[in-house]
């Protein structure tokens, strides 16, 4: 199935959103809760299956949200559609977390990608999402998101999500080492897998964590300088437990040791 071609507009700078504009019976696709607002003209409906290929069968579409399910992942995915009778109307998706929103064309890249699997936000009808799972061992131990990736591919225009900047890299058969979090998606023909971080030593008290993703090839990789996980990690390692107030900060726990004193 061809992908509808859409148009588009980024807005923001480091909270984005991204704004699609339908022609009548165009449709997009999006993750459960993606959605920021619609115009009057716009129909949507929760589905099994991202409608890529009109003739599956219900087996094949619960099969599909069964893998997204296990990986955590929304069992249903949102259509988008402009039911006017005439003129274009807008819908808009913003992810759950602050970052830029990617724009890939899927036919400049080779039809196919690789991503985190919760990088996705939308994507033009006509994009296949599917689920690919690392199959290395080593991966598969220790590649925490890398583990689990998300197959998009078609002809069409896909949106992705990432934390931060987001950092465009092309591979000319060199080999790349970067922390998993970091990895938002790569070109197919990249080799992707996991290796330690250095000695034992650096491993335990590097704080870069224990093992790096490790791409070689020829092909394109697209980074993120702030993956969520990390902003997390930081913000509750500076709250103490049970507070929720500002009182987890530094200045908050010189505070309250002055007011026990």
């Amino acid at each position: 199935m061809q992908s509808h071609e859409i148009d588009y507009q980024i807005h923001g700078d480091d909270l984005q959103f991204v704004e699609i504009e339908l022609d009548p019976g165009e449709v997009v696709i999006a993750e459960a809760g993606a959605m920021m607002y619609i115009e009057q003209g716009i129909a949507f409906e929760s589905k099994m299956g991202d409608g890529s290929n009109p003739d599956e069968g219900k087996w094949s579409k619960f099969k599909s949200a069964a893998k997204r399910g296990i990986t955590g992942e929304s069992l249903f995915l949102t259509h988008f559609s402009n039911r006017a009778p005439s003129g274009r109307q807008k819908v808009a998706m913003a992810a759950p977390y602050p970052g830029k929103v990617l724009p890939v064309d899927l036919r400049e890249v080779g039809g196919r990608i690789l991503a985190q699997k919760d990088a996705f936000l939308c994507a033009a009808s006509g994009t296949r999402l599917d689920i690919a799972f690392n199959k290395k061992i080593g991966t598969g131990l220790f590649g925490g998101e890398g583990f689990i990736l998300q197959d998009i591919s078609g002809d069409g225009l896909a949106f992705l999500h990432a934390g931060g900047t987001i950092v465009r890299k092309r591979l000319q058969g060199e080999t790349l080492r970067v922390d998993t979090g970091c990895l938002v998606a790569f070109q197919p023909q990249i080799q992707y897998s996991i290796e330690r971080a250095g000695n034992l030593k650096s491993m335990v008290f590097g704080g870069e964590g224990m093992f790096l993703a490790t791409l070689t090839g020829v092909g394109d990789v697209w980074l993120q300088s702030l993956p969520f996980n990390r902003l997390a990690d930081r913000v509750l390692a500076n709250l103490q437990p049970g507070g929720s107030d500002g009182e987890g900060s530094v200045v908050g726990g010189l505070s309250n040791i002055f007011e026990r004193t």
